[in-house]
């Protein structure tokens, strides 16, 4: 199979570093091309992000010598040689928003882990294994907008991805209200703790901008096109606390809530446990064996011991009890930079892929 040509937008940063780590022998995709901002232009991408690169693995050889590409100074350039590009843009919203549409315009597919365009009604938020049937606003877009063959999908923020893919394993049970806590790795603000030593042995109460993308972005995955737009859903109504803590990689949820329907311990679990993937029959390459894992066990899950999972893209269940003031509550985990950036947005291409929108 002849491979698609992409190319990454902010790819000297950390989720960019991912997005060069999971694309460099991809099945489906080859990278083209290594975009960044001014300073890193013009560098081979092994000086861009000398004494910067985060993962265990060595830079890719192939990809190492690659000379980077300005974002927007040299987007014509860019456009004539990818077909998809993946956004990991760390500008002012209104900016990424704009980039991100010229993209489109020129006749590429943008799968972006930034949050510019996340609430726009036309554009669909994808966490694959939950709402793939988003990608029909595709169509709406394109007609909409103008674009040809472009288009724009986005991955929701990381700090949900652990735990609403549990209260849609539960939607039988109508969840009314949810209260949750995340505990957030440091390498969600795209820092080490080389980079960051003021987060050793620290918790800090307070993410800007977390807290009300925990709250809204549910209700938009859980939602409904009608007339060409996602219409959010109303319920659950979530009220959602974030925190950074002193761990490199893993966003843990702590959780409570309160159903319509009476349930009990055994069927959340079994629930879990039987989890229908509306995706699992098209065996797309960066799909875990298992999308959810309930563990037994009190004191699982644990962020080191189970974060890497299924590649990283396994979501860890556990604690399911009773809630002396809602219904129930538990404890869920992910990986942060791969569920919740970039490994989610390379699924998200693979299914656009298989649904025949590249």
């Amino acid at each position: 199979m002849k491979k698609i040509p992409v190319g990454i937008l902010g790819a000297t940063g950390m989720v960019g570093q991912r997005f060069v780590e999971l694309l460099a022998d991809h099945p489906w995709f080859e990278i083209k091309v290594l975009a960044a901002s001014p300073r890193s232009a013009g560098k081979t991408y092994k000086d861009a992000v000398f004494k910067r690169w985060v993962s265990k693995k060595a830079i890719p050889k192939k990809i190492s010598t690659m000379e980077i590409l300005a974002v927007e100074k040299d987007l014509n350039r860019i456009c004539k040689n990818v077909r998809l590009v993946f956004s990991a843009l760390d500008l002012d919203k209104e900016k990424t928003k704009k980039i991100e549409v010229e993209y489109a315009k020129r006749g590429v597919f943008v799968v972006s882990t930034n949050s510019a365009n996340r609430l726009v009604s036309d554009i669909p938020m994808i966490i694959p294994e939950v709402n793939p049937e988003h990608l029909e606003i595709i169509n709406f877009q394109r007609k909409n907008r103008g674009f040809k063959a472009g288009g724009i999908i986005v991955k929701s923020n990381c700090s949900i991805q652990s735990y609403v893919p549990v209260l849609e394993a539960w939607a039988e049970f109508e969840p009314l209200q949810v209260i949750v806590t995340t505990n957030q790795a440091i390498s969600g603000a795209g820092k080490t703790f080389k980079t960051w030593p003021e987060m050793i042995d620290n918790v800090i109460p307070y993410i800007g901008g977390e807290e009300e993308k925990s709250e809204k972005e549910p209700l938009k995955i859980c939602g409904k096109i009608k007339n060409g737009k996602i219409e959010s859903a109303k319920l659950p109504v979530i009220s959602a606390t974030c925190i950074r803590v002193a761990v490199s990689d893993g966003h843990m949820a702590s959780v409570s809530v309160k159903f319509r329907k009476n349930v009990t311990p055994e069927k959340l679990i079994a629930a879990i446990e039987n989890y229908k993937n509306p995706i699992a029959s098209l065996n797309l390459p960066s799909s875990p064996k298992a999308f959810l894992k309930y563990f037994e066990e009190d004191d699982r899950p644990q962020t080191r011991l189970d974060r890497d999972l299924g590649s990283g893209m396994t979501i860890s269940v556990g604690r399911i009890r009773k809630d002396p003031i809602l219904d129930y509550k538990f404890v869920a985990l992910s990986h942060n930079t791969l569920r919740g950036a970039a490994g989610g947005a390379v699924l998200a291409a693979e299914l656009a892929k298989a649904k025949n929108l590249l």
